[in-house]
């Protein structure tokens, strides 16, 4: 896209500068106001054919041909530019709703019963508890404010106090839907997710590689707590996007997701108000 914009940019400048160019050309030596010079050049580049004006000198016709040459070529160039940086975007657009719909699979399949197992553990979740119950009347200076909390909040996991073995059980059992999720190539477009997804895995190889999981080592636990911590923090922030896309583009998306807010202890998908 940047080599796109770049050589949308370059043909432009050559463009304007054909413009410029033939208007104070044919404005001289065809002894024109600048109205009916630029009238001429444009008549020229765009080859419609003359009717009521002409080059009536020699140096006139050599100008017409030099702008028709030149004029024409950038206008193509600006024209094709332009349309491919359009089609771009829209592909773009599309492997953009492709990959929301992917990762609003990710939290129904795996990621709010994640966040759900996790938050239960953590420390300090108290803390931002309020915040995380999202409602309709949330702004995008809501999320903006919402985010930058985060990255002051500290995520502090009881890794003894996890039940490692279910935690092991429940990813491996979803690791076939979780490699479907990898083949996807519009996860090309969001880095985070992927990152969200290989810590998942991470994890999931850490803990099928221990034979028990029980009386570890105090450093293998911090080693562990680690990878918890990574994937908690991931899944706050790509469950948070999450959101914040769904309120923008699919209400009645977002309506159950606020109903079934893995933060809200009192959540429940019935309405009843």
């Amino acid at each position: 896209m940047k080599i796109l914009m770049f050589r949308l940019r370059i043909f432009l400048v050559i463009f304007l500068a054909v413009m410029i160019f033939g208007t104070i050309g044919f404005s001289i030596i065809e002894n024109l106001s600048l109205t009916d010079a630029f009238y001429f050049t444009i008549i020229t580049i765009s080859t419609v054919g003359y009717g009521d004006m002409h080059p009536t000198t020699v140096s006139g016709k050599i100008l017409a041909i030099f702008m028709i040459v030149m004029g024409v070529g950038t206008f193509l160039g600006v024209i094709a530019n332009a349309s491919e940086i359009m089609l771009n975007n829209r592909e773009r657009l599309n492997r953009i709703n492709k990959l929301n719909m992917i990762i609003g699979a990710f939290f129904s399949e795996v990621g709010t019963e994640l966040i759900i197992y996790l938050s239960n553990f953590d420390q300090n979740i108290d803390e931002l508890r309020k915040e995380l119950i999202i409602d309709s009347q949330y702004s995008k200076k809501s999320f903006i404010f919402l985010r930058n909390k985060l990255k002051k909040y500290h995520h502090e996991i009881e890794i003894e106090k996890l039940e490692l073995p279910h935690l092991r059980k429940f990813l491996i059992e979803r690791r076939d839907f979780l490699l479907h999720l990898l083949e996807n190539s519009n996860l090309l477009e969001h880095e985070s997710f992927t990152d969200l997804l290989m810590a998942i895995f991470h994890l999931a190889e850490e803990l099928e590689h221990r034979h028990r999981l029980s009386q570890l080592p105090e450093e293998d636990l911090l080693h562990l707590s680690n990878d918890v911590r990574r994937i908690y923090t991931l899944l706050i922030y790509q469950w948070l996007n999450h959101l914040e896309h769904l309120k923008n583009n699919y209400p009645y998306l977002f309506s159950l997701a606020v109903r079934t807010n893995p933060f809200n202890k009192e959540a429940s998908p019935v309405i009843d108000k």
